[in-house]
């Protein structure tokens, strides 16, 4: 066959898993991130409407994002401008940094504020809009990496009214018809192997996967309360913006988990590591991370990729308290049972989702 490429074989016979090595954290300062904004707003509209900056970690080796298998951009509208319709089989986690707008998903609009979460499932259409009299900016956080490297990113830049992405009823991917099927999966030995028949393979049950939001408003007043776990607390004072959809994934995504932390004045947590990457936000306060034994200083309005995968670290407040958003991809992990996770670095590690994990110690110093 003309043009045919051919497969190669690498020899491996007795090759040494090899020595790991971490990739570095980086800080991308407040002040760079206002400059990026500035940059934006001053551009004529595009036809899109989309003013967007893709945020990428400087080493070659990510492929040009900021995580190797998670996209972060910095969004901007002007008061008045609206980005057009889109839709793509990646999903996303919006955040609100400065102003606010609304958000239309699946024909569904919603009003968002500073700080407050939003995600958008895969194949949904979205756009977003700013009806205020200030600049909106979002960070906008995707799996986009990971399907570019798999080179299966799909996207539809004109896509149908969102009403038609709903299946009517009696349509052939509808859950009726799923319920209907004759051909079941059945076990075929004492420890549990099943077979499944390929009607059920290519119309598998459907979760529905809605589009969430969650309030900063809301997120706070119960964020707070865990100010009150003291010095002697063993874990981290946070909140997974859960999604019910991703069930023992525990995510806000399938990919993705977002959290929001609240760190009192000088509250230090202990070394620890995870093969799933963390990318923070914050919005609060002023500390510094140790990574691999290197320190590196942050403040409110500083982006960080704090933990690269596997590397050892924690993370310490100054004098006064510290809010951050945490996008990381558990997520993805669990459902690859990939998590390998040691909350302390003098104990064992555990792969999360599939052996049991790690208690802590609220029972015994507050609520």
């Amino acid at each position: 066959m003309a043009g045919q490429i051919k497969a190669r074989f690498a020899d491996e016979t007795g090759r040494s898993a090899g020595n790991w090595e971490p990739l570095p954290p980086v800080v991308i300062p407040k002040e760079e991130i206002e400059a990026q904004v500035e940059r934006l707003a001053s551009q004529p509209a595009p036809a899109n409407g989309r003013r967007v900056a893709q945020i990428q970690h400087p080493s070659p080796d990510v492929g040009g994002s900021l995580a190797p298998g998670i996209s972060v951009w910095l969004s901007v509208l002007k008061p008045g401008e609206k980005t057009a319709p889109l839709r793509h089989n990646s999903t996303r986690v919006e955040f609100c940094i400065r102003s606010g707008g609304s958000s239309t998903v699946a024909g569904k609009t919603r009003k968002f504020s500073q700080y407050d979460v939003w995600n958008v499932p895969s194949w949904h259409v979205y756009e977003h809009a700013n009806d205020t009299k200030e600049l909106q900016v979002r960070l906008s956080y995707s799996n986009q990496a990971l399907l570019e490297k798999m080179r299966v990113h799909v996207v539809d830049e004109n896509p149908a009214a969102p009403r038609e992405e709903k299946p009517a009823s009696g349509d052939s991917h509808s859950q009726d018809h799923h319920a209907k099927s004759p051909f079941g999966t059945f076990q075929i030995t004492d420890e549990g192997a099943q077979l499944m028949p390929y009607e059920t393979l290519v119309n598998p049950p459907v979760v529905e996967s809605k589009a969430l939001f969650w309030p900063w408003k809301t997120v706070k007043e119960n964020l707070d309360k865990l100010a009150a776990l003291g010095q002697d607390y063993r874990g981290r004072r946070l909140y997974l913006l859960y999604n019910p959809q991703t069930g023992r994934a525990n995510g806000t995504t399938n990919n993705f988990f977002a959290t929001i932390t609240i760190r009192p004045p000088k509250i230090a947590d202990r070394p620890h590591r995870h093969v799933s990457a963390a990318i923070n936000y914050f919005f609060g306060g002023s500390g510094h991370s140790l990574v691999e034994n290197e320190r590196y200083e942050w403040k409110a309005g500083d982006l960080m990729l704090t933990a690269p995968g596997w590397s050892r670290h924690c993370h310490i407040s100054h004098d006064e308290p510290v809010y951050e958003l945490t996008i990381q991809d558990s997520p993805l992990n669990i459902a690859m049972e990939s998590l390998l996770w040691q909350e302390d670095l003098g104990r064992p590690l555990s792969v999360l989702g599939a052996q049991y994990g790690f208690d802590t110690n609220r029972g015994q110093v507050g609520k």
